[in-house]
């Protein structure tokens, strides 16, 4: 403590706030933040109420507050400007909140679906009771040009980011029974993706709870013909019969591996 009383010199007013000096000179220069006294010699000293103004900047710079805009309230304070400056930063505090849990809450469920995939046989096919899911979906892309697929996959894309639609889980794609049966593997008729949790004012596809036959498909799409193949003949010895849909999900893609031989899609067909 300096011989000023209850002034702080610059080094013990910077280790009471827990920054450097440079700190509070640059704050001074800009004029954020000057000693509440400066002697003959120069000397700068603060008093014990501007920690508090201390305080208040460095939480406004934490919330993204630049400091020019710190310093235009600082030259106009008032309690009512207090207040709603305040109330201004809980709003803005509140929506990132939201946005990390969201963020968390999808990483959460990439852990989840990673860790099931470890676990899974990618060699078996199996039959499965799917219960009833709600999807949101692109528009349709039964017969599109490449070109035409590429944009509707940015749309979709767009529309999940601006309306908050991403969950998580793969972007999947649909293809019906009538492609398979011609052995049109890949003329998909839209890109899906899983909405645990449907927020309202949205058009959903809810799929049928019933039987699944799930296999998968390792390796490029130019192959999946092969896979097809295979989960018919066992829906066939199994003497079931194709239901209206099919649904394709990438398990392992370029996120996690480099060599399209490497990739695997789950194919989960609808058996009646």
């Amino acid at each position: 403590m300096s011989n000023k009383g209850k002034h702080l010199t610059t080094g013990e007013f910077a280790k009471l706030c827990k920054v450097n000096k440079q700190t509070l000179i640059y704050y001074d220069q800009i004029g954020l933040l000057s000693p509440e006294v400066r002697n003959e010699k120069g000397y700068r000293f603060y008093s014990l109420r501007q920690f508090e103004l201390f305080m208040v900047i460095d939480l406004l710079k934490d919330v993204g507050m630049s400091l020019h805009d710190i310093k235009q309230y600082t030259q106009h304070k008032s309690p009512d400007s207090f207040l709603t400056l305040m109330h201004q930063k809980k709003k803005e505090i509140e929506k990132m909140r939201q946005e990390l849990e969201a963020k968390e809450n999808l990483i959460q469920t990439k852990i989840k679906l990673m860790e099931e995939a470890l676990q899974t046989d990618f060699s078996k096919i199996t039959l499965e009771y799917f219960p009833e899911a709600t999807l949101y979906l692109s528009r349709n892309i039964e017969n599109t040009s490449d070109e035409e697929f590429v944009e509707v996959v940015s749309d979709f894309i767009d529309e999940l980011y601006v309306s908050k639609l991403d969950t998580g889980f793969p972007i999947g794609v649909i293809t019906t029974r009538d492609h398979i049966i011609k052995g049109e593997f890949t003329n998909y008729s839209y890109l899906y993706i899983e909405q645990p949790n449907a927020k309202e004012g949205f058009s959903y596809f809810h799929t049928v709870e019933g039987q699944f036959l799930v296999g998968y498909h390792i390796g490029d799409e130019k192959t999946i013909g092969h896979t097809y193949e295979r989960l018919i003949a066992e829906i066939e010895r199994l003497r079931l019969s194709l239901g209206e849909f099919i649904f394709e999900e990438y398990i392992y893609d370029t996120v996690v591996v480099n060599d399209k031989e490497q990739y695997v899609t789950k194919i989960m067909i609808q058996v009646e």
